[in-house]
């Protein structure tokens, strides 16, 4: 059992997606994703953030959107939205750079963090250097780059892909001190091109993909692990109805003995080592029940030794694919999960009540007989209510339950993991979680937040 106590204290100056509009993704830990989501929370505006990255023009049409209410809006809000809107206004702030030329865009701006993080048992700062390009080719072609290089120093850090709330050491790993486990330098590398059509967009990248929804994890898809490739495709055939799907390349740390060789080189002889070819697809929908409540559900698979033609087919089962390619024998087969989301967003006023449940494995057969219980499954139920007592002040309390054996599998190639990271919560199985937490904004971009976590 352990205690945690967080106080984060973030000042921050920031620097769906529409109908024929170049998809730029927008980086998913951005501020404006919170503020919006407030928005929503206040029933101003429908905000569908249950798969993240969201592209910029998705976000720039809720921004409008809100606006058309701005005499709702407190003051602090208003001045937030109007620096909200010069940001994703194509042409509204100067750029470090900005070219154009025929249908072709081209912008790009330095990053730079500054970050401090304290609580119990940990303390460390984290630095941030690089830069992000993105712009259009023609009407529906959108592309976007982001360099980063990380320094983090202190206490708590996560340097063995270990159980913290903290995003893991990304791609591109330049330096894990081995004689200082306090420090840790690496690489993150972002970027994508799409292809927007009428309802949709199609995109090839690497990023992080979060899907559902929690203040202190993510059971399904979270900003744990590092960014990997991808093959994107939303499509919203309805107003009331969105598809997701994804194909992901992972990485599974396991060597492949078999594809592994020697190598001849003088001084640099050794073993070419080959790991074992790790795969993930998912598909989901997202659908409308009622203004401010939906329900979503979905599956993945992870797979491994060669790429699969079946699970490159976003519409189709992916279970009943690996039953079809897999009859003779468990150990050919592929580790495949279920998941469904409820959210609902201000039914009760100026509030946000979300749940979670992701099924590892489960036998319905034996779900109440204890001795042959294999129920490997996770859930989290969630809620938060805003201008509690003061406008821009937000409580919520979270309880997460993973049950053992949940995120694993037999064939360790198999695990939901990449890298060596949890694709999920990143607390892991057999453990639970409940976690109090408060959000103020006393002045335009100040953000005060205090968090309690026991697990």
């Amino acid at each position: 059992m352990r205690k945690n106590y967080v106080l984060t204290l973030v000042c921050s100056c920031l620097l769906a997606w529409a109908l024929n509009a170049q998809p730029v993704y927008e980086r998913h830990t951005y501020e404006v994703y919170n503020y919006l989501a407030r928005m929503a929370q206040k029933g101003l505006i429908v905000f569908n953030d249950l798969t993240r990255p969201l592209s910029r023009d998705y976000i720039k049409s809720c921004l409008d959107s809100l606006s058309s209410k701005d005499g709702l809006l407190s003051v602090v809000e208003k001045k937030e939205l109007s620096f909200y809107q010069r940001e994703y206004t194509e042409g509204a702030r100067k750029r470090a750079f900005n070219a154009a030329k025929d249908g072709f865009t081209l912008q790009a701006d330095p990053i730079i963090t500054g970050s401090y993080t304290t609580g119990t048992n940990t303390g460390f700062d984290g630095r941030s250097v690089g830069l992000n390009f993105w712009g259009r080719a023609g009407k529906q072609w959108g592309y976007q780059f982001s360099f980063q290089d990380f320094n983090l120093q202190g206490r708590g850090l996560d340097t063995t892909g270990g159980k913290t709330l903290e995003t893991g050491a990304s791609t591109g790993m330049a330096m894990q001190y081995a004689f200082m486990k306090n420090k840790i330098n690496y690489t993150e590398l972002r970027g994508h091109i799409s292809y927007s059509f009428k309802n949709g967009s199609i995109s090839v990248g690497q990023d992080y993909l979060l899907w559902g929804y929690g203040e202190t994890g993510r059971l399904v898809l979270s900003d744990k692990a590092p960014v990997y490739p991808y093959l994107r495709l939303d499509y919203q055939p309805l107003p009331w109805l969105r598809f997701n799907y994804t194909h992901a390349w992972l990485r599974s740390n396991v060597i492949d003995s078999s594809g592994s060789y020697p190598y001849p080189g003088g001084v640099f002889t050794g073993i070419r080592e080959v790991e074992v070819s790790k795969y993930m697809a998912s598909h989901s929908l997202d659908i409308t029940l009622a203004k401010g409540l939906n329900f979503a559900f979905g599956e993945s698979i992870i797979y491994n030794d060669k790429l699969q033609a079946g699970y490159l087919i976003p519409i189709l089962f992916f279970k009943a694919v690996d039953n079809a390619n897999n009859t003779d024998a468990i150990e050919k087969g592929s580790n495949g999960q279920f998941f469904f989301q409820i959210n609902s967003r201000n039914q009760i006023k100026n509030t946000h009540l979300y749940g979670t449940l992701f099924i590892d494995e489960i036998s319905l057969g034996g779900i109440f007989n204890k001795q042959k219980q294999r129920n490997q499954l996770g859930y989290t139920l969630g809620g938060t209510i805003t201008d509690i007592g003061l406008p821009y002040l937000t409580i919520g309390m979270e309880y997460t339950r993973v049950r053992p054996f949940v995120y694993r599998n037999f064939l360790p190639a198999q695990n939901y993991t990449h890298q060596g990271y949890l694709l999920g919560d990143w607390m892991g199985s057999n453990a639970d979680r409940v976690s109090l937490l408060a959000r103020y904004t006393p002045l335009p971009r100040l953000k005060l937040q205090a968090r309690y976590t026991h697990i």
